[in-house]
């Protein structure tokens, strides 16, 4: 049985793909055959002729998955917007859910644990018609949600939670990032306000630029048991 999380976030810059590279490290050390995935990715330049997914890049070799990068990334685009508005102004193809689907399960064949990152936040649009949240509910992903630790992120992590369960989404476990190396003091009472707030369950903490704790990847890999 494959470990497979949707790994998202409250919004943008809230450090998802730093997440998913130490998740993809961490799980690689425990000699595990980790795919990765970003269905989209944004605001890439070009290079040598082809669009450079910089954040696919970077949990490819994080989490040492030496797969094509048209399975890992196979919708990438220059502007910097929700995919399907950059879609638009590159004049390429918009992302497409059962592309994205059957990329994934080549992926998933050959691999103990897939990380797909998402899109900005749970709601933000993959293509006109269907978002993050459709994407986990397609392809069965728990969500691990990625909470910036910094005043006034309480309120982005209870919407984002509601909108999981309106759309009867599985959530492992909420995580707070520490986006700065200082720490105010809204973020060091962050983790335990959010505690008695919600009933989803708390994967820890990671520290600004640190690798994640032994203790976050335990409760990862007991979810599935």
């Amino acid at each position: 049985m494959s470990l497979n999380f949707l790994i998202t976030g409250t919004g943008t810059g809230v450090g998802k793909s730093t997440v998913g590279c130490a998740a993809g490290f961490a799980l690689r050390a425990r000699a595990m055959r980790v795919g990765v995935m970003k269905p989209c990715e944004i605001g890439c330049e070009q290079r040598a002729g082809i669009l450079e997914p910089a954040d696919a890049r970077a949990l490819a070799f994080a989490s040492g998955c030496d797969l094509p990068l048209e399975l890992i990334c196979p919708y990438r685009y220059r502007s910097p917007l929700a995919p399907p508005a950059a879609a638009e102004l590159d004049s390429a193809a918009p992302p497409e859910l059962e592309h994205i689907v059957d990329c994934f399960r080549k992926i998933e064949s050959v691999s103990d644990a897939v990380l797909v990152e998402g899109v900005g936040g749970l709601a933000d649009p993959i293509a006109w018609g269907f978002d993050c949240a459709d994407l986990a509910a397609k392809l069965d992903l728990p969500l691990v949600v990625v909470i910036a630790n910094k005043p006034g992120c309480l309120n982005a992590a209870m919407r984002t939670f509601s909108y999981a369960r309106s759309k009867r989404l599985r959530l492992a476990g909420w995580l707070l990032n520490d986006v700065e190396p200082a720490l105010t003091p809204a973020a060091l009472s962050n983790a335990a306000t959010l505690a008695r707030m919600t009933e989803v369950p708390s994967l820890g903490a990671m520290r600004h630029k640190e690798p994640l704790a032994k203790s976050v990847i335990e409760k990862l890999l007991a979810y599935r048991n």
